[in-house]
């Protein structure tokens, strides 16, 4: 009797996986599948490649430094917008988790109000305000401190500031689920042995949020490696960033195939990263963030 059971609640656990499952297959696995069959194929010329097989594109990617040059810097300004979102994100999440203010439901609003407007049109907004006549330059002129507008437009530090405000309430949101997480009585138990607020946050409170701060940092640096729109909109060519490449690659000189490997390049060095991030954190604090 236990058996049959058994089986049957196997059976009715891939009944209701398999929707799931199939979904996963027909529109994660099968477009990687055919973008990774892609990179063997034969460039001929604009728009049309051949199905004859071979790894030249695979051999021009490990070959030119010119791909090389990209995806380091890629993964340096993704690396730089993680760390700095960690460091300005850690307060924010902090300050709503540790405030006493009654309505911290507000806060949190405040916080995704953001989502509510186009992403497009949130990093169009920087143009006006990094641009030669953006309001930082024009009160910077009207107050006579420059004499000239400041190019703060079209550079990686434009760049990375259009990430940040994209990315940062990923980062607060991760590790203020992280601080939620943390049982308040270890803290006062750290007090009445004798520990400062200080001491208490640096030996309690902060070891126990790093699950979230590491998810934070995994998240928002997938994300700016990732990014095609930011570095688009507001660098110049010598801002591009992977995804840029790839974009050209594909819609400028219609390479698929060649465009297909640096697909599959980026898919692969960021799935390592996220790879080593499971293998010791676990996806599961990820999933907190985002659905909180």
């Amino acid at each position: 009797m236990t058996k049959g059971w058994t089986l049957y609640d196997s059976r009715l656990a891939w009944t209701l996986v398999a929707p799931v499952l199939l979904l996963l297959v027909f529109f994660l696995v099968l477009p990687i599948a055919v973008m990774a069959v892609y990179t063997f194929f034969t460039f001929v010329t604009a728009g049309v490649e051949a199905t004859t097989l071979t790894l030249a594109n695979w051999q021009e990617f490990f070959t030119d430094s010119y791909y090389h040059g990209f995806l380091f810097k890629t993964l340096r300004v993704g690396a730089v917008t993680a760390l700095i979102c960690g460091v300005l994100g850690y307060f924010p999440a902090y300050f709503i988790w540790a405030t006493t203010f009654k309505h911290k439901w507000l806060l949190l609003l405040l916080l995704i109000v953001p989502f509510w407007i186009s992403f497009t049109i949130r990093t169009f907004s920087w143009i006006h305000i990094l641009g030669e006549q953006g309001i930082i330059n024009v009160t910077l002129l009207k107050l006579g401190l420059i004499h000239e507008p400041l190019q703060m437009l079209y550079t990686e530090g434009a760049v990375i500031m259009g990430l940040l405000h994209f990315l940062l309430p990923y980062m607060i949101l991760n590790v203020y689920v992280s601080l939620e997480s943390i049982d308040r009585t270890l803290i006062a138990a750290a007090r009445s042995m004798g520990c400062t607020s200080a001491q208490a946050f640096r030996e309690v409170t902060l070891p126990l949020s790093l699950p979230g701060l590491g998810a934070g940092l995994l998240l928002c640096f997938v994300l700016a490696a990732g990014s095609y729109v930011t570095p688009q909109l507001l660098g110049s060519g010598r801002d591009a960033l992977f995804g840029n490449l790839i974009y050209d690659t594909i819609m400028g000189q219609l390479n698929w195939p060649m465009g297909a490997t640096l697909s599959i390049v980026l898919f692969v060095v960021l799935g390592c990263f996220a790879a080593v991030y499971t293998r010791y954190m676990g996806m599961s604090q990820i999933v907190k963030g985002l659905s909180g």
